[in-house]
C-alpha cells in the first residue's frame, strides 16, 4: 500500500469517527499541511464520498453520517472485478452462492453512490461448462457494462460484430437485437439475444462486439426457448436447439481401468468392469465427433451400442487411412517437381 493510499485510509477513518473536524486537527493527526488535508479531500470527493467543509473560526470538514464498516477503496475496474467474481461464485461449487450475494449487498452499502450505480450495472448468468476448445477471450469491463446496461433497460443494443480470426476482412456486420442475458462460461462472455435482423435467437460472443451509442428503443422482453437460459445455453453449447443434453449418446468398453479414464471422461459416466476395463457412456453433437473423443483413450475400444456409433467408427478409420496416405503422396509430389 503506498503512503498516499494509506494516508486516505486513515483520513476516512477519522472522518468516520466523528462529525465534524477541524483542519487544523486533521492536519496534525495525520502529520500533513492543511494543504495537503484539501487535496486530500478533493480526491476523497471524487471518488463519491460527501464530504463537506464546514465553517466556523478554524473551518473544518464533515461526512455525511453512514455505516459503521471500515472504509473501502475501489477503483472502477476493481468494482466491475468484485461484482464478476462474487456473481460467479454460482458455479465454484464450493457451496457458497448465498454467503457471496449477502457479501455482495454488504459491500454495495458502503460503496460512494457512483461505484454503487457501476456495480449494480453489471449483471449475468452464470453457466457451468460451455465449450472448452478455445482459449480465454479478454472483454473490455466497458463493453459487459454496455451490453449488461442494454439488457437491463430492456433496450435494443445495436453493435458491430467482429470477424473470427483468418476470414475474409471485410467490414464486420452490424447487428440489431433485443438483448435477454450476459452470460459467462468457462471464463468466456457470451450475450443471449433475439435477433432483429434474423428473426431468430442468436448467441453472440461478447469479446467480439463493439457496441453503438446510444442504444435504440425499448422492447416488451420475450421469452427464451425453455424459459431457463442456463439451460438453453447449455444445450446450444451440444449442438442441441431444445434440451440440455447431447444429441448423440452412445457407449463403449474400454480396456483401461477406471482410474485412468475418470480424469478425462468430462460429463460421461464411467463404470468399473472386472480384468481391469470400464465403461464409458458418453455424448457429443455427432456421431464422429464422439468417435472421435473416444479414441483419445490409447486402447482397445469395444462399442457396446447404439449402431450409428460403430459406424461412425468405420467412417472414422476411412478419414484416417486418408490421412494416413497424404503425406506421403504430397512428399512424392514435391520430390517430382
Amino acid at each position: 500500500m503506498t503512503s498516499a493510499t494509506s494516508r486516505l485510509l486513515q483520513l476516512l477513518s477519522l472522518l468516520q469517527a466523528r462529525r465534524d473536524w477541524p483542519g487544523s486537527v486533521l492536519a496534525d493527526r495525520l502529520g500533513i499541511s492543511q494543504r495537503t488535508v484539501r487535496r486530500d479531500v478533493d480526491r476523497l470527493r471524487e471518488m463519491g464520498y460527501n464530504i463537506q467543509a464546514t465553517m466556523g473560526p478554524v473551518g473544518g470538514y464533515r461526512m455525511d453520517a453512514g455505516d459503521e464498516c471500515p472504509p473501502l477503496l475501489f477503483d472502477d475496474d476493481q468494482v466491475i472485478a468484485l461484482a464478476v467474481a462474487l456473481q460467479a461464485a454460482a458455479v465454484t461449487g464450493a457451496g457458497i452462492e448465498e454467503a457471496a450475494v449477502r457479501a455482495l449487498a454488504t459491500v454495495r452499502q458502503v460503496m460512494p453512490s457512483r461505484l454503487r450505480h457501476r456495480l449494480d450495472a453489471l449483471n449475468f448468468t452464470p453457466v457451468p461448462g460451455g465449450p472448452g476448445d478455445e482459449p480465454t477471450r479478454f472483454v473490455q469491463p466497458e463493453t459487459l457494462l454496455a451490453i449488461s446496461a442494454a439488457n437491463r433497460a430492456q433496450e435494443v443494443l445495436r453493435f458491430a460484430y467482429a470477424r473470427r480470426a483468418g476470414e475474409v476482412q471485410e467490414p464486420a456486420p452490424r447487428h440489431r437485437v433485443e438483448p435477454h442475458h450476459l452470460v459467462v462460461s468457462r471464463g468466456r462472455w457470451y450475450l443471449v439475444a433475439w435477433s432483429l435482423d434474423q428473426d431468430e435467437w442468436r448467441i453472440f460472443r461478447a469479446d467480439r462486439i463493439t457496441p453503438s451509442i446510444p442504444t435504440g428503443p425499448r422492447f416488451a422482453r420475450r421469452e427464451v426457448p425453455g424459459g431457463d437460459v442456463a439451460e438453453y445455453i447449455s444445450a446450444r453449447f451440444k449442438g442441441s436447439s431444445e434440451h440440455n443434453r447431447w444429441p448423440c449418446t452412445g457407449k463403449v468398453i474400454l480396456h483401461l481401468p477406471a482410474k485412468s479414464v475418470v480424469p478425462f471422461a468430462g460429463d460421461g459416466v464411467v463404470e468399473v468392469l472386472s480384468d481391469g476395463r470400464c465403461s464409458l457412456e458418453a455424448g457429443s453433437w455427432s456421431w464422429v465427433a464422439l468417435a472421435a473423443a473416444l479414441c483419445r483413450f490409447d486402447c482397445e475400444i469395444s462399442v457396446v451400442g447404439p449402431p450409428e456409433l460403430a459406424q461412425a467408427f468405420a467412417v472414422l478409420a476411412e478419414r484416417s487411412a486418408v490421412a494416413a496416405r497424404t503425406p506421403q503422396t504430397q512428399g512424392s509430389s514435391r520430390a517430382s517437381v
